[in-house]
């Protein structure tokens, strides 16, 4: 159930920002199979999941979904060791994370919440939508 948790919160933060290819990348087997409709899913929790997974994959023009063995995946493991680091005050929110694939060693900073209640990406989100810039921001 948190597996198909993390990934409606993906799809959900997708669709604000107005994403339109997307593709889901996991290490669950079973959740890749079931939302591709190639394993059955008897449980009726697990059920709902899948369906609302369907519902919000049919709102992109184009979402393909792809499994990686756990073994092959050290992204997971990196995850992992973030969220146990991090303690959010409300627990039923997850702070979203952006991975690139670098040839070169990434360096990473803190992203802090607006005070205003706004999510931290609201400002790249007036910019996709309107192109315009946050107030006293220069184009350098």
């Amino acid at each position: 159930m948190a597996e198909y948790e993390t990934c409606i919160l993906g799809l959900r933060l997708a669709l604000n920002v107005d994403v339109k290819d997307l593709q889901v990348i996991s290490d669950s087997n079973l959740l890749i199979h079931q939302v591709r409709e190639e394993w059955a899913t008897k449980n009726e929790k697990i059920i709902l999941y899948v369906v609302l997974v369907q519902r919000l994959a049919d709102r992109f023009q184009e979402i393909k979904f792809k499994h990686i063995p756990r073994t092959q995946n050290e992204f997971a493991d990196a995850l992992a060791t973030i969220v146990s680091m991090i303690q959010h005050p409300d627990s039923r929110y997850i702070d979203p994370v952006k991975i690139e694939i670098r040839d070169q060693p990434a360096y990473c900073a803190f992203v802090e919440v607006e005070t205003e209640g706004k999510p931290w990406y609201i400002d790249i989100k007036v910019y996709l939508e309107k192109g315009e810039y946050p107030e006293g921001i220069t184009l350098n």
